[in-house]
């Protein structure tokens, strides 16, 4: 079983960044992909970026490719997601995902990033 901790969300300026950690705790971490996802106010929670458990491929929503980057430190049992330029947009709550099949079973609870005009 994998427990995932998000943190680093916070209240940032249009065209700032952020960087958000996911804290795993479990031994088969290094072995699951990693995904990112946000869920804004009356929309539907949406895939940002993933990255397999070798960590050499990532994928990006197109909204955000340029101005993210997942990575991940198996060492560390952290994923994390550095956000720049962000837009009013992207304010969100911000949730970290583990896959060990072929879906994500299992989830944090989510940090709230929200980016003003």
């Amino acid at each position: 079983q994998v427990q995932l901790v998000e943190s680093g969300g916070g209240l940032v300026q249009a065209g700032g960044s952020l960087r958000l950690s996911c804290a795993a705790s479990g031994r088969t971490f290094s072995s699951s992909d990693m995904g990112w996802f946000r869920q804004a106010p009356g929309k539907e929670r949406e895939l940002v970026a993933a990255i397999y458990s070798s960590g050499g491929t990532t994928w990006y929503r197109d909204s955000v490719k340029g101005r993210f980057t997942i990575s991940r430190d198996n060492a560390k049992n952290t994923v994390y997601l550095q956000m720049n330029s962000l837009k009013p947009e992207d304010t969100a709550l911000y949730y970290c995902a583990a896959k060990k099949t072929t879906v994500y079973d299992y989830w944090g609870q989510g940090t709230q990033v929200t980016v003003s005009s």
